[in-house]
């Protein structure tokens, strides 16, 4: 057994804005294992300035990763516990590599295309006109969940966009979340919540910045509009801190990236606290490109995830990789008349 990597420049379609800047390009790695012939294929996704191993020794712990693969995906995965995306793309590899084909990770009738998952639309920061424009398109595309990232333009503007979609669809024709990728301070935080509870919003990712636990607990405990947390997950990698997070924090939700928290086995620790908490969580892509969202939307239904998932993220770049994944009315699904470009 063997194993090398290769480095992809995904391209955005168009500038991408966050609270933390704009997105033009994106970094990614595929792990790829060659067992005498059999090959396996798994996507390292990380996010400049926000993943928890975006460090300069990166590559030389992939070249470590892919020179130590004899060792197993158990063995790797506890020797990697500082590289949660380096985790994520082994797990894939390895699961690749054991199934009968290298892009059916966990066979389903999603797999088969007879079954498909539900997911949310994605708004992107930028100008009034633009963010309304986004809008216009999901809802016209059939999404009936739309996440809208807030926190680059005023608030106010913000809102308006949010109370112009309320007035045409209620809470029942259409779901509102908004993440806000921690870009407010505490005491904006307060009244953006009651703001935004008028409208009927389902949710608010990550209100204020990480590593505020008691500001965090505290907002999760007077909110009247639902709190999930996000990049608060990050770089939480033992089991009793994970578990000392939520039962300090409390949050209404959680999100897992699996790229970011340490692929399948990171997330599933996270659910089983969450569950045992009462804590309901949902799964988002970390803009991989179709390699690693194919295997995450693969775990997604394999888990029975509840509500809009966010996978949505596929058509974001000019050069992904060609996939059967297509979205259709709101729903990721498998048209299985398309085929992989990819090259083992």
């Amino acid at each position: 057994m063997k194993a090398h990597y290769k480095k992809h420049i995904l391209e955005f379609k168009s500038p991408s804005g966050t609270s933390r800047g704009v997105l033009r390009t994106k970094e990614t790695w595929y792990i790829i294992i060659d067992d005498n012939g059999k090959m396996g294929v798994g996507e390292c996704g990380i996010l400049r300035g926000l993943s928890y191993d975006d460090v300069p020794d990166y590559e030389q712990k992939l070249e470590w990763a892919c020179s130590n693969i004899t060792k197993g995906p158990q063995a790797l995965w506890e020797q990697l516990i500082a590289y949660p995306s380096i985790q994520a793309g082994i797990e894939m590899a390895f699961l690749s590599l054991k199934s009968n084909h290298p892009y059916v990770l966990f066979p389903s009738t999603f797999t088969e295309g007879t079954s498909a998952i539900e997911i949310n639309g994605l708004i992107w920061m930028g100008d009034e006109d633009f963010m309304r424009a986004q809008v216009a398109e999901k809802l016209e595309q059939g999404f009936d969940c739309i996440k809208m990232k807030i926190g680059a333009i005023d608030f106010k503007d913000e809102m308006a966009i949010l109370s112009s979609i309320r007035k045409s669809y209620n809470n029942e024709q259409l779901t509102l979340r908004v993440d806000a990728n921690g870009g407010f301070a505490f005491a904006k935080a307060k009244e953006v919540l009651f703001q935004l509870a008028e409208l009927d919003i389902h949710s608010i990712e990550q209100p204020i910045a990480t590593k505020q636990w008691e500001a965090m607990a505290s907002l999760c405990a007077s909110t009247p509009t639902p709190i999930a947390l996000d990049e608060e997950l990050i770089g939480v990698t033992d089991l009793p801190s994970k578990r000392k997070l939520l039962e300090t924090i409390k949050p209404q939700y959680i999100i897992l990236k699996p790229s970011f928290i340490g692929g399948f086995k990171g997330s599933q620790e996270w659910i089983d606290v969450a569950d045992s908490l009462g804590i309901a969580w949902w799964i988002t892509s970390a803009l991989e490109s179709n390699i690693g969202l194919n295997a995450i939307a693969q775990w997604t239904h394999e888990l029975g995830a509840k509500g809009p998932q966010g996978l949505g993220t596929g058509s974001l770049f000019t050069n992904n990789i060609s996939s059967p994944l297509e979205v259709v009315n709101g729903t990721l699904r498998t048209d299985n008349n398309k085929h992989w470009n990819f090259k083992l």
